[in-house]
């Protein structure tokens, strides 16, 4: 009996995902906080994402009540970008969420940029082989996995090559929870002006 315990517990702990990090999200607030000055990201390296698109549940082809994502801003270090593509690709593992890779403004109605969430991106052949099995995880959930389906009108994968994802809402209060992909209080309505 107790062998079997314990070669139960051992499997246990080989399924568990090895990123399972906890963040407090004031701290996060506060180790993220100057980037609300879109400045500051780019000073830092961060640029628009290279589409410059303002990513909505609508235009992914979801219903529109689930709201927006904002404008991604990556910082390409981070997410060890590979040479441009027919899709991003690259070989990023970082999880590190006080120093996150992405950053998601909403676009205003005087064409300035309002931070309203994080987020982190592994792309998963390169997570894979560092030795991860299964995604990430962040105070108990894990992270979305995204991979573009060709029979579908939308692009899952926003662009990118197969990867784990979280978006973290820290600056917008989403009220369908502060890890879920997309916010409905945030809106790509201002997009381009």
């Amino acid at each position: 009996m107790f062998r079997t315990s314990l070669a139960s517990a051992a499997l246990a702990l080989l399924a568990t995902p090895l990123a399972a990090e906890t963040y407090d999200l004031d701290a996060l607030r506060a180790a993220t906080e100057k980037y609300r000055d879109v400045e500051a990201a780019l000073a830092d390296g961060y640029m628009p994402d290279p589409d410059g698109h303002c990513v909505s549940a609508a235009a992914e082809g979801l219903p529109a009540e689930l709201g927006a994502m904002g404008i991604h801003y990556l910082h390409p270090a981070m997410l060890g970008l590979a040479a441009p593509g027919e899709r991003v690709d690259g070989d990023g593992t970082h999880t590190d969420f006080t120093k996150p890779a992405i950053l998601l403004y909403e676009p205003q109605a005087d064409g300035s940029l309002e931070l309203v969430g994080i987020e982190n991106l592994v792309f998963k052949k390169a997570w894979e082989e560092a030795g991860n099995d299964g995604p990430p995880q962040i105070n108990g959930r894990l992270w979305d996995a995204m991979a573009d389906d060709p029979a579908t009108d939308g692009d899952e994968a926003h662009g990118f090559m197969p990867h784990y994802d979280q978006h973290v809402w820290l600056f917008r209060e989403n009220p369908s929870g502060d890890l879920e992909p997309f916010n409905p209080n945030v809106s790509c309505d201002h997009a381009g002006h």
